[in-house]
């Protein structure tokens, strides 16, 4: 009996970060799901090597290509616009899309782009909203209330509405701030969205955890001896926000992903001929009695990927959380 409590209960003095890891690697489930996240993530790295076995490119089209299968000549196109199906060979693995663009090329290509522009999205959201919590919490007062009514302005508006408007009206002109020009086509365009997006769902937490902390005696022990507010932000709250940011970090990369396929279906993301799961899954439509394979494939990509982030996340909360009754082994 006794073993077994000591099994639930960690030593006292443990370090709760190696604690956290130890109740992780117990939970099987959300390392399965990692592991399938990792696995996603090899493959967009690969996406240059399977183009080059496959002999093409994410962009070039084939309308008028042919190609020997079970010792028959196929078009890669029919004249009904209708493309081929899967060949489970080097070449259109996964078929071909309406333009005879190669479907498994295209997908890896997709992936790097979905990829960057969701974990990229998400680093901006935390550098925001860390700056923005800490500077609500700890020094209040008028900047409390800018930071919190700029944040309740976005928080009113529903995301993808405002990604689209957003999208849209930077489409054309690109993004000038001062000596920085992002031109509209560019990926960077939907990745500032998401990300300024994103920072409103962090910051608010950090917020109110920073006004928690800052009444704690390691605070004010700080202050007597003559710490400045940058030194205490940085120095005493940052290193207590640790734990928060990371539950939330697999859960901003998941949202901004299904936000980014969202904005990109619509329009308003990822430019053509650059492709993406959202502009590939938009590109299917049309041709989905006759190629349905154009939707399904990148959409269980979209779904496996948002799904190993989201078990991960949870988790990581799981872990983190000193209250949680996961069997510890040594």
């Amino acid at each position: 009996m006794d073993e077994a409590r000591h099994a639930l209960e960690p030593a006292t003095g443990d370090d709760p970060w190696r604690l956290a890891l130890r109740r992780l690697r117990a939970n099987r489930v959300a390392i399965g799901f990692g592991a399938l996240f990792a696995v996603l993530l090899a493959l967009s790295l690969a996406a240059p090597l399977w183009a080059h076995v496959a002999g093409t490119t994410p962009s070039r089209n084939h309308l008028a290509d042919t190609i020997v299968i079970d010792g028959q000549r196929r078009d890669v196109v029919t004249e009904d616009r209708v493309p081929i199906g899967p060949t489970w060979r080097a070449k259109y693995f996964l078929g071909a899309d309406g333009n005879g663009r190669d479907v498994a090329v295209r997908l890896l290509y997709g992936a790097r782009n979905s990829l960057f522009i969701g974990i990229t999205a998400t680093l901006i959201s935390v550098l925001l909203a860390v700056m923005l919590g800490l500077l609500a919490g700890y020094l209040r007062g008028w900047v409390d209330a800018v930071v919190s009514r700029a944040l309740d302005v976005v928080w009113a508006f529903p995301v993808l509405l405002l990604g689209i408007a957003l999208g849209v009206a930077l489409a054309r002109d690109g993004l000038r701030l001062g000596p920085l020009s992002i031109s509209g086509g560019s990926k960077w365009i939907p990745t500032l969205i998401i990300g300024v997006v994103g920072a409103v769902y962090l910051a608010r937490p950090l917020r109110g955890l920073v006004l928690s902390l800052r009444e704690q005696d390691f605070v004010e022990a700080a202050r007597a001896q003559g710490a400045g507010p940058l030194r205490i932000m940085l120095g005493e709250l940052l290193p207590n926000l640790a734990s928060t940011i990371l539950v939330f970090v697999p859960l901003l990369v998941a949202n901004a992903i299904l936000l980014e396929g969202a904005l990109s279906f619509l329009g308003a993301g990822v430019r053509p001929p650059d492709p993406s799961w959202g502009t590939m899954i938009g590109d299917g439509v049309a041709l989905l009695t006759s190629a349905p394979h154009l939707m399904i494939v990148p959409g269980v990509m979209l779904v496996a990927t948002v799904l190993a982030l989201n078990v991960l996340g949870d988790g990581v909360r799981a872990a983190l959380d000193p209250r949680a009754k996961v069997r510890v082994g040594r």
